[in-house]
This record gives C-alpha cells, sequence and structure tokens, in this order.
C-alpha cells in the first residue's frame, strides 16, 4: 500500500512529524506498522538478532546516537528483515551497503551511509522509550514514512 505523509498529517494533525534528519534509502518507499524500538549506540548484534526474528510488519525503530564511524545495518541484516517480515528500520544512525538495501522490499530511514562495520559486543537495551529529532518513540507507537519525511502517532491512523 502507497501511501501519503502529507494526507497522513493533514488528516490526523495530531501525528507528529521527526524533524528532516533521515534519509529514505530502502527499497520501499513507502511504509508504516507499529514499532519496536533499540538503543545501540556502534554496536549491531541486536539490530542483527531482531531483523532475524519474526517482524509481523513491524518497523525496528534504532537510536545509535548519530555515531557515523560504523554502520548497524547492511544488506545481509535488510535481506533477514524482509525474509522475517519486517516493515521498515529507522536509524539514528548510518547503513552500508546502498546498492543492495535500495532494492530490497523493506523500509529503510536512516542518516546516510558510511562503509566500516560495527563490532560485535552483544550491547543494547531492546525496548523502553528512545528519543531523536524532536521525538520519543516508543514500542506500540506507530509509524508512517515516505519520502517526505516520517511521522509517529500513538496510535494505528485508518489510512483507508
Amino acid at each position: 500500500m502507497k501511501l501519503s505523509t502529507p494526507d497522513i498529517s493533514d488528516k490526523y494533525p495530531e501525528a507528529k512529524a521527526l524533524k528532516p534528519i533521515l534519509k529514505n534509502l530502502g527499497g520501499r518507499q513507502s511504509f508504516f506498522g507499529p514499532i519496536e524500538t533499540l538503543k545501540c549506540p556502534d554496536d549491531n548484534s541486536f539490530v542483527k538478532e531482531q531483523l532475524n526474528s519474526s517482524g509481523d510488519g513491524k518497523i525496528l525503530v534504532v537510536d545509535a546516537n548519530a555515531i557515523d564511524t560504523v554502520a548497524l545495518l547492511g544488506d545481509m541484516i535488510a535481506e533477514a528483515g524482509v525474509k522475517n517480515g519486517w516493515s521498515g528500520i529507522v536509524i539514528n544512525g548510518y547503513i552500508r551497503d546502498i546498492d543492495i538495501v535500495k532494492t530490497l522490499d523493506i523500509g529503510v530511514q536512516a542518516l546516510g551511509t558510511v562503509p566500516v562495520k560495527s563490532e560485535k559486543k552483544n550491547q543494547g537495551t531492546l525496548g523502553g522509550e528512545i528519543s531523536f529529532g524532536g521525538l520519543t518513540f516508543k514500542p506500540g507507537n506507530y509509524i508512517y514514512a515516505d519520502n517526505n519525511g516520517l511521522l509517529l502517532s500513538d496510535t494505528e491512523l485508518d489510512l483507508s
């Protein structure tokens, strides 16, 4: 389903917009769903673990504190997300393997790209509130995202 965040914003002014800090980098240009949160600054162990589990149309929101020295998502982990039914990944950080990621049927928004992989230290915190870009994300909130930006809602919105 193709969606339009400007139309959603007009219909639901209570939906909050993320500051324009992220780029739409995945093959799915628009995506939406309930969210799961993860905080992990420079270690993608938990990103890999989550995207290798059943996604059921959810969006993984990762706060990497905007660290620009390593990528928290690459082609293999993104492919696992596709295979396991995730709708998208939103990262306050960076990704790599962009030429492959942009061909995959999954939404990806991140700050940009960097070629360096992260170390695997099994560090991170799943669930709970995370904040970046002027918004606070909580598990169970809903994200609606496209090339125009990202909207956050406390509840699922009727897109019909």
